[in-house]
């Protein structure tokens, strides 16, 4: 039989890293593009003159609709195509960002944000993740750990950019251009090489052996969303992640506004989020790297007390040495949960059901983030500082690494379908 066009050449390199690669560039730009936003919250308020609280109420509603899309996107990505769910969020992503260079009003920010928001639930970790799942049998909680790289450069790279064309062009043109961009490269990249099951391909998932002529081996059954949660493990990962999304996309998302109150340019606070983003590619790849070594509960207990400490010193930083310091400390830790938390659901979940389980762990995520971004926004209108803010976000964070070391990280019992009974003569 003769080699499928898309399977790896003779150079061995397997096509299940292609896939990666491709996934990872995708959450980058979708990333990116959903996160822009927080970069011109000043500007933005300035030409309309909106108060902090409006806006911030926007964005809020924009992080809830993310997560809520999240379990009905997963599920689609398990049962459907997550290739397909991918493609037309990115697609989505492009045109919000588009249409946001020519926003008049508070209700076109809300419309435009719901769109971009609704898809960044297909670009986000459990579409991605169910896809790159059936493509990996070995080194998952690295390979997760890419994935979060892939978000965490979309700080690194699209912020820095969204402010240089915002300075020098006007934040109208900046999401215009990020927006053709995103549909001119990412799209049609992701279409050529993006590929749903490595069967389909002639392949078998990456640190799979050949099948012996014993024959495949039984398949895993998906785990419903009803008897997950009869699980405590899944109420905890749901709780915890809940305190990620508030502590990191909730609060954070005022970074900006922060560092603009306290004198800094919104160059030097772009600056200061993309050494966030670099620091949380080594994170969220250091993170997979542990959990594959190490186990995965105490690494994730570990992140949240480190969160908990540099928001406790957030409030503090009023120069750039030290917005500096906090940004690469807390980048560190940033999104090294995921990889964690997304390793454990499959370990405990089975790799079939990660999508729809991981969309509603990430509802909480969103959830939480929804809830983070609207209370520092109320917090700083009430007392004209985001110190209580950080300080309760920070209380939070120290919680949820109590949480983390009660989950129990093993896979339940009969995940493998059974086979069905040989015929006898």
């Amino acid at each position: 039989m003769s080699q499928s066009p898309r399977s790896p050449a003779s150079s061995g390199l397997h096509y299940a890293w292609i896939v990666l690669g491709t996934v990872v560039l995708v959450m980058l730009a979708g990333s990116g593009l959903r996160g822009v936003l927080s970069i011109f919250i000043k500007p933005i308020e300035t030409e309309f003159g909106w108060d902090r609280a409006a806006l911030s109420q926007a964005v809020a509603l924009g992080i809830f609709l993310s997560g809520a899309t999240a379990p009905f996107l997963g599920g689609l990505a398990d049962t459907w195509s997550a290739r397909r769910v991918i493609l037309i969020a990115t697609a989505l992503l492009a045109l919000g960002s588009v249409l946001s260079a020519g926003v008049g009003g508070l209700g076109h920010v809300y419309v435009v944000i719901a769109l971009t928001s609704l898809a960044a639930g297909g670009v986000g970790m459990p579409a991605c993740a169910a896809l790159v799942a059936r493509w990996f049998d070995t080194r998952r909680g690295l390979v997760l750990g890419f994935l979060g790289a892939g978000s965490s450069a979309g700080q690194l790279i699209l912020f820095p950019l969204a402010a240089w064309l915002g300075t020098r062009y006007g934040w109208r043109a900046s999401f215009l251009w990020m927006g053709l961009g995103v549909a001119a490269v990412v799209l049609p990249l992701g279409a050529l090489l993006l590929r749903d099951d490595p069967a389909r391909e002639g392949l078998t998932p990456y640190g799979r052996s050949q099948p012996t002529t014993g024959g495949e081996p039984a398949p895993e059954r998906r785990v419903t969303v009803a008897e997950a949660t009869q699980v405590p493990a899944f109420w905890l990962l749901v709780a915890t992640f809940f305190v990620c999304g508030y502590t990191t996309w909730g609060v954070i998302t005022h970074l900006a506004p922060h560092a603009a109150e306290h004198g800094f340019s919104p160059m030097q606070a772009a600056e200061a989020l993309g050494v966030m983003g670099a620091m949380n590619i080594v994170g969220t790849i250091g993170s997979g790297w542990l959990c594959d070594r190490f186990g995965r509960k105490l690494p994730l207990a570990t992140y949240y007390g480190l969160r908990g400490l540099t928001l406790l010193f957030l409030p503090y930083v009023t120069d750039m040495p030290s917005m500096l310091l906090f940004a690469a400390i807390f980048g560190l830790n940033f999104i090294s949960t995921v990889p964690a938390t997304t390793a454990i659901t499959a370990n405990v979940f089975g790799r079939r059901s990660v999508g729809v389980l991981s969309g509603w762990i990430q509802f909480a995520h969103q959830v939480g983030g929804a809830l983070g971004v609207a209370v520092a926004g109320w917090v700083f209108d009430g007392t004209g500082s985001y110190r209580w803010a950080f300080i309760a976000a920070a209380l939070l964070a120290f919680l949820a690494t109590a949480l983390s070391l009660a989950i129990k990280d093993e896979p339940l019992p009969q995940l493998a379908a059974p086979r069905p009974a040989a015929a006898t003569t």
